[in-house]
This record gives structure tokens, C-alpha cells and sequence, in this order.
């Protein structure tokens, strides 16, 4: 289950992305994620994804 709350999603993004897939297009793909929604709803709550460091900042 993909947590609902903003700042616990980016928590369990981070840490899937730095342990389990090699970026951020990989993850949505195999968790069956729509990327611009989620790069939306972390937007929301001023994060970014940074490419270069496979993580939301």
C-alpha cells in the first residue's frame, strides 16, 4: 500500500528509490504509480525529484 500522507510518501519514496529501484521512472513503473501525480502531490509540499541524486529534495 502506497501511504496516503505527503510527508510519509516521501519517506517511503526515498527509501525505495535508494534501495530497490534505480530511478524514479523504474519505481512508478513496477509500483503501477502515475509519476506526474506524484511528483504533483510531494510538489505540493515542496519537494522536487533531483535525477542526479535519485532522490525528492
Amino acid at each position: 500500500m502506497i501511504p496516503k500522507d505527503p510527508m510519509i510518501l516521501l519517506s517511503w519514496v526515498n527509501t525505495r528509490l535508494r534501495d530497490v529501484y534505480p530511478d524514479l521512472d523504474t519505481l512508478c513503473e513496477e509500483e503501477d504509480l502515475d509519476r506526474a501525480a506524484l511528483e504533483a502531490t510531494l510538489s505540493a509540499v515542496g519537494f522536487d525529484y533531483d535525477a542526479e541524486q535519485k532522490r525528492f529534495r
